[in-house]
């Protein structure tokens, strides 16, 4: 349509998104264009009754009317006018239940295409079409009626469909279940005085109390309280999380104990939650590269089926010399046991189950493409701060000065690094404190940046700071020199300390390694990838991290511009890369790799660029989402292999390939019941994917 960029249909979730210019186009427009290709549209959010029901009723109305024909048949209760009662109540259901494979088919073949219905349509219209010309003697055609072939295969379709309908129905459960999530009411907080409203009401800056046990119904932050949150449904962590004044809660997860007011600071479709249902919607609505080999059979398939439906019926009515109605079946059974639906259904259901159990465990696939391509990695390149380490510097070594003790060391530090906000001064107050070390304030600070301070404590001058600073104050550093020799060789920062202008002692920092770092480097490294450390660290410092954590190879001294090209530089070499990261200066990095994985705590700007986001913050879900991408790709496999099989073992059954040799012949009713089972086959197949949320 002209004014139409973009379109992508997931027929699993029966949903489809639609980028146009409303300048050029009304919505009204684009639904009567879906109405006219033969399928029924709606907006999200208006009631569009539910598919299973109306498949449910329809199966139970065909199935009243279709299944007293076969004792009908049998017995003639009404002796040579049974036929017509037979005619009557086939006549019934292929004009009600079965008058949808006509409009569809209409439908399909007028915008010059052809879907699944125009076989069924032209198998019910060849059985029941003939059965009516040899019931009447119209056109000189007599014999054997089957109206029940016509019935029945209606009635097993319908079921087919309903199956079908439930399963498609579990596939999104997920979805569903966070939509439910969502805070209904709030109470709106105003002059003091609380009001329950609508949570779709509630605006930015209002503020809302929750109560013990209510759900959060904004993304906020808290003015008054404490709590404990439980946030389970969005992380999957299941410990609920302490809260305070000014802690940020996020909308949909549950206030444990106290009583908050909280803020507004993101309402609607900007909340956390709506911004993760709307990214699941879109990885369910975009298409995996595997599927356009689908798509691109399904284009051939049903004019082929056809084809080789008539070259059936020629072939047994003019060269084997079979009666006509034998040929005439078998044509019929080759045109309704051919599934292109089980082709279609294949990827999107597989997709659907697998984003479905990633979100469940934390770990947010934001395209289709994603869960499939995740698999093909290669190299895998990691961020050193904030995604293996936690960017928060720890003390580990304690060396004071013959005569010294470790704990007056630590509270002269404690003093003097009191006055700095550096990350390393913040360490080792924070270290001091844990120790149970008061210490005494300090005055007269001199601090210059780089280097390191110097202050009053008491009557002594102390300085604390590196290497330099101390060359600089003239501090003779040689009683410690093979110990930091031996310090920086593994990559730990060291802080000298002074008093008087003589050294008193030395304290070791390193950058803490994140709980389950180097579980995951070994996963990672077991699953067949290259492992790469990125930094802006010195070499030293970086090799001695990779050593801990067990890492193929590092790319030390890294400035922050540059982390794209060393993405580059290995895609270069024809690898499919992959790179997890959580800054602001990650976000080019992860927009140039193959696959882009954001830290879920990280900036919003990574998240946004990342292809995959892991919600819990956790460095093992990287193994855990790549295990799961090849897993969910496995069973794309599966499904595809066997809607193949199912076509390529089942059309030449129907045809009697097998009837001169065995006797095998398939009636057209159970080709249609056949036909219904392999689409609900592979539906079930993805379905068991959602097992493996077990094993991750």
């Amino acid at each position: 349509m002209a004014g139409v960029s973009s379109a992508s249909v997931n027929f699993a979730a029966e949903k489809l998104t639609v980028g146009y210019d409303p300048d050029q186009l009304l919505e009204s427009a684009l639904v009567a264009k879906v109405n006219e290709l033969g399928f029924r549209a709606g907006r999200p959010d208006e009631e569009v009754p539910q598919e299973g029901r109306g498949q449910l009723f329809w199966l139970l109305f065909a199935a009243g009317l279709s299944l007293p024909i076969m004792p009908l048949m049998w017995l003639s209760p009404f002796g040579s006018a049974t036929v017509y009662v037979i005619f009557a109540l086939s006549t019934v259901v292929q004009f009600s239940a079965g008058l949808i494979f006509y409009s569809s088919a209409f439908k399909s073949l007028k915008n010059r295409s052809a879907n699944m219905d125009v076989l069924v349509a032209l198998g019910i219209t060849a059985a029941y079409g003939y059965s009516v010309l040899a019931l009447f003697h119209i056109f000189g055609v007599s014999g054997e009626v089957f109206f029940e072939t016509s019935a029945m295969l209606i009635t097993f379709i319908r079921f087919g469909k309903w199956l079908e309908a439930r399963a498609k129905g579990q596939a999104s459960q997920a979805m569903k279940a966070l939509l439910r999530l969502q805070a209904d009411k709030a109470r709106l907080l105003v002059d003091g005085m609380e009001r329950e409203v609508p949570a779709d009401q509630i605006k930015i800056g209002d503020q809302v109390v929750v109560r013990p046990g209510d759900k959060i119904p904004v993304d906020g932050i808290i003015l008054k309280g404490t709590s404990a949150v439980d946030e389970s449904m969005v992380t999957g962590e299941s410990l609920p999380v302490d809260k305070e004044p000014g802690s940020e809660v996020t909308g949909a997860t549950i206030n444990a104990s106290g009583q908050l007011v909280v803020e507004a600071v993101r309402v609607g479709n900007e909340t956390v939650l709506s911004q993760i249902v709307r990214m699941v919607e879109e990885a369910q609505g975009d298409k995996a590269p595997i599927q356009r080999l689908a798509d691109a059979v399904s284009n051939w398939f049903v004019p082929g089926v056809v084809a080789i439906s008539m070259v059936t019926f020629m072939v047994w009515y003019g060269f084997a010399g079979a009666g006509f109605l034998f040929a005439f079946k078998m044509a019929i059974a080759v045109l309704v046991i051919a599934c292109p639906c089980a082709l279609g259904l294949a990827t999107p259901t597989a997709i659907m189950v697998g984003s479905a159990v990633g979100l469940s465990s934390g770990i947010l696939f934001k395209k289709a493409s994603v869960l499939e391509n995740i698999s093909r990695l290669q190299v895998i390149l990691l961020d050193k701060t904030g995604t293996l380490t936690t960017g928060e510097f720890s003390v580990t070594d304690l060396l004071p000065v013959d005569g010294m003790e470790k704990t007056e060391l630590l509270r002269l530090a404690g003093a003097a690094e009191s006055a700095s906000n550096h990350p390393l001064a913040r360490a080792v107050v924070l270290h001091a404190k844990a120790q149970g070390i008061e210490f005494p304030q300090v005055s007269d600070v001199e601090e210059v940046g780089g280097y390191g301070l110097s202050c009053t404590l008491g009557q002594s001058r102390v300085l604390a700071g590196s290497h330099r600073f101390m060359a600089q104050q003239q501090v003779s550093m040689a009683l410690f020199d093979n110990q930091v020799e031996t310090l920086a060789a593994v990559g730990k920062s060291v802080v000298y300390f002074a008093c008087d202008g003589v050294l008193v002692g030395v304290l070791a920092l390193a950058d803490t390694i994140k709980d389950g770092a180097v579980e995951t480097v070994g996963r990672l490294r077991k699953l067949g990838l290259e492992t790469v450390m990125i930094t802006g660290d010195r070499l030293a410092v970086a090799q001695a991290v990779a050593l801990q954590l067990g890492l193929d190879q590092v790319e030390a001294e890294v400035l922050p511009g540059d982390k794209l090209e060393v993405v580059r530089r290995y895609q270069a070499q024809g690898l499919f890369v992959g790179m997890v990261g959580d800054g602001i200066n990650d976000a080019p990095a992860l927009a140039q790799a193959d696959i882009g994985i954001a830290i879920g705590s990280g900036s919003d700007v990574a998240k946004e660029t990342g292809d995959l986001v892991l919600v819990k913050s956790d460095i093992r879900d990287v193994e855990r989402g790549i295990r799961l991408g090849r897993k969910t790709l496995s069973k794309i496999k599966q499904n595809l292999f066997w809607a193949f099989l199912y076509n390529v073992i089942g059309i030449p059954v129907a045809a009697g390939l097998f009837y001169p040799a065995f006797g095998v012949v398939l009636k057209p009713e159970f080709a249609g019941l056949a036909m219904a089972f392999s689409s609900v086959s592979v539906v079930t197949n993805s379905l068991l994917l959602k097992r493996y949320a077990r094993k991750l």
